[in-house]
């Protein structure tokens, strides 16, 4: 079984709970120290064994092997997509069963994270992912005072349109979301919006 590891927390001195996404679910398993172990951490992605156990209500990780990324000694490129991947904890942490849309996002995403501005890459997936969640708001109707927008858009928490009179943040030009929503690229976003929808991202899914 192959999942990313989307949170850590430490047991019993060296031990770890881990939460691992997998194609079709979260899992939480119990992971044992020990000399021969290689460490693990938020980001990695893992194909594991489960062991059941009689004497607990979480079942052991076993049998881990790290599958690495070819950007992986890149530390900005992995403290990116570790601040990423744990955004996945907080919004899926109810839920057991999923579809295979989230391991396949962020497989993709995988792939391209070293292609371009990690950010963008994250960005493109989280418009994704609003869309699969029915969330993606394109109309431009300002979810604080909820009248229509005219011009430049300014986005909130969830991606939720503004106006920018009405949250004084950076607006993103009309041209760029459109490419965004439409295409689910970047392409027409500045760095600097790029830096302000990364922002907004990190408030949570």
């Amino acid at each position: 079984m192959q999942g990313y590891i989307i949170n850590l927390n430490r047991v019993k001195e060296e031990d770890l709970i881990v939460t691992i996404l997998t194609r079709k679910n979260l899992l939480t398993l119990y992971r044992f120290y020990g000399a021969r172990h290689g460490t693990i951490n938020i980001g990695f992605k893992l194909d594991f064994e489960i062991e059941e156990s009689s004497k607990s209500t979480i079942s052991r990780l076993k049998d881990v092997i790290h599958i690495g990324y070819k950007w992986i000694n890149d530390n900005k490129s992995l403290r990116l997509w570790q601040d990423f991947l744990y955004l996945f904890h907080k919004h899926l942490q109810e839920t057991i069963e999923l579809d295979s849309f989230y391991f396949d996002m962020l497989e993709e995403a995988s792939l391209q994270w070293d292609k371009q501005n990690p950010k963008r890459v994250a960005i493109e997936g989280y418009v994704k992912l609003l869309e699969h969640e029915g969330r993606l708001h394109v109309e431009p109707e300002c979810f604080l005072c909820s009248k229509t927008i005219e011009g430049d858009i300014s986005l909130i928490r969830a991606y939720l349109p503004t106006h920018n009179e009405c949250t004084h943040t950076l607006a993103i030009s009309q041209k760029g979301l459109e490419e965004l929503y439409q295409n689910k690229s970047t392409l027409f976003l500045s760095d600097k919006e790029v830096d302000r929808l990364w922002y907004v991202l990190l408030e949570g899914l």
